[in-house]
């Protein structure tokens, strides 16, 4: 029982570091990069011995099998609560009849925006979203009034 504890500890946290390794080696510094790769393949040696242990095959697949499921979206719901808020610049077209109720709607939701009449028969919505709960609510506005849209993330200067 001891034994197989261990396995499933030393499991549980190889999954953790494992997957906060390829987040860190992807959008991480040289440093940080270097430091959890040392730190994750240290410990993986560790879990490489422990695999030759007396527990049968099936046990060892199905507990790394869990361990990878509730771990990896630990780390990933983890790394969605602690990214931080962006400025995104979406444009988006609409027709000229919706214009006038999309404004109403930003304006209700207090989204940024401004809009600019084309010489066609559509109006061009500039709107600028500080949060990921505003980028869900324009999604939903660029839906409901069927607008063609792109979006452009901001760049640090």
């Amino acid at each position: 029982m001891k034994l197989l504890l261990i396995y499933v500890v030393l499991n549980v946290v190889n999954v953790l570091l494992q997957t906060v390794k390829s987040i860190a080696t992807i959008k991480g510094g040289k440093v940080m990069s270097a430091v959890t790769n040392a730190i994750a393949y240290g410990l993986y040696t560790v879990v490489v011995v422990y695999m030759m242990c007396d527990l049968p095959l099936w046990l060892k697949a199905t507990i790394i099998g869990l361990c990878n499921l509730v771990g990896v979206y630990i780390v990933k719901a983890l790394e969605e609560k602690a990214r931080k808020d962006k400025l995104w610049k979406v444009e988006m077209t609409v027709r000229r009849s919706k214009s006038s109720d999309l404004a109403t709607m930003l304006d209700l939701a207090n989204i940024s925006y401004n809009a600019v009449d084309t010489s066609g028969i559509d109006t061009v919505f500039n709107v600028y979203s500080k949060t990921q709960n505003e980028s869900k609510a324009i999604k939903e506005l660029a839906k409901k009034f069927n607008a063609k849209y792109f979006v452009t993330e901001s760049k640090a200067l």
